[in-house]
């Protein structure tokens, strides 16, 4: 099992995700944010793992529009430019959550 496992995760509204975890700690994302870091093949390379697609270019107003659990340890989500082949880990999520601290 990860060592961060949410006990909730909530679409609190189309463009907001927010994850309760195990150890009391609240996350709240913007699909935008998301979307711009999206871990995917086709947004950073799997060779050189530079970032292909430019974050800047995703609108604040994204929305996402399924959210699915991956096994026990990530979350994938479809957005609304079309996208949805990205999987977030959850500790990638809590790393996420505890950089913009």
């Amino acid at each position: 099992m990860p060592p961060y496992q949410p006990k909730a995760i909530t679409r609190s509204d189309p463009r907001r995700v927010l994850i309760e975890w195990t150890d009391g700690r609240r996350s709240e994302f913007s699909a935008a944010d998301l979307r711009r870091v999206c871990p995917c093949a086709q947004c950073v390379s799997e060779t050189t793992g530079v970032r292909m697609h430019d974050p800047a270019t995703v609108p604040d107003d994204l929305e996402q529009q399924g959210l699915q659990l991956v096994g026990n340890y990530a979350i994938s989500m479809r957005f609304s430019d079309g996208h949805g082949t990205g999987i977030f880990t959850f500790d990638a999520l809590r790393a996420l959550d505890e950089r913009a601290d």
